[in-house]
């Protein structure tokens, strides 16, 4: 059985089957995704060195990858997290904010340029979009309103569930049709891997797992390499050690230095 297929229990806790299965998958991650990643890390420091800022987009939970590249202990300004609450708030799962709205709006073509709209995009911003299926019309037309733009795109995308997956936009285009870099989160179709007798629906969700795996080689391979431009980045420090002086210092530095990063986008 290939390590992206679902894994049914067999005398096995599911716990562990789980567990096994996403650090199968990790490592697939590395042996198969390094290059692409270490490219993606490169073109996000050479824009964020020439005065650029790289927008990070997801609906639904793919807002959490967008949330760990920044605001994150150990960031740094260039990234911005791009959430639109009406598309990832899931606190309310009925109700108001609830999540028919949210799964009904991410399928509403014309959405995505009414974001696009509200900001000032400079010659050398750039994309990350997070969307696991990758069809559904607001990812899709973020990326393309990216690149009509002159933005480049990075994509994280499952290429096993988008290529199963028939096209939701009009277009008939994915999120990989739009992208100028994708990179595979490996998940399977469904995302879930875990097989359980008695459910008829899998459960276990790995995106993510990888998702983060991958925004944190994004952002250190990116730290790296602005490192080697001679440009320093500006680190986001713990919280924890507020009583330090010096991280204290180092937080009011980041909140400077990420305020000068947006200046393009409101002048």
């Amino acid at each position: 059985m290939s390590d992206r297929a679902a894994t049914k229990t067999v005398g096995k806790q599911a716990g562990l089957a789980f567990y096994d299965h996403a650090m199968n998958l990790l490592h697939e991650l590395k042996n198969t995704q390094s290059d692409i990643i270490q490219k993606a890390a490169e073109l996000c420091a050479e824009r964020i060195a020439s005065g650029g800022l790289v927008f990070l987009f997801g609906n639904g939970h793919s807002r959490m990858m967008c949330e760990e590249m920044t605001p994150r202990q150990g960031g740094f300004p260039g990234f911005v997290a791009l959430v639109e609450a009406a598309l990832s708030n899931h606190a309310a799962i009925i109700g108001a904010n609830g999540l028919r709205s949210s799964l009904y709006l991410e399928n509403y073509e014309g959405y995505a340029d009414q974001i696009l709209n509200s900001f000032r995009f400079g010659p050398h911003d750039a994309f990350i979009i997070i969307s696991t299926s990758g069809i559904r019309p607001v990812v899709v037309e973020m990326a393309m309103g990216a690149r009509s733009r002159g933005l480049p795109v990075i994509a994280i995308v499952s290429r096993a569930h988008s290529k199963e997956a028939k096209a939701v936009h009009s277009s008939g285009k994915k999120l990989v049709d739009c992208a100028d870099l994708v990179i595979d989160n490996l998940c399977p179709p469904g995302d879930c891997v875990l097989e359980l007798d008695g459910l008829e629906w899998r459960t276990g969700p790995v995106s993510t797992i990888t998702g983060a795996m991958i925004i944190n080689m994004v952002r250190c391979g990116c730290a790296e390499a602005l490192l080697a431009k001679g440009m320093k980045p500006v680190i986001l420090p713990s919280h924890q050690f507020l009583d330090n002086t010096g991280a204290a210092a180092q937080l009011d530095a980041f909140y400077e230095a990420y305020r000068q990063s947006l200046k393009h986008l409101f002048e």
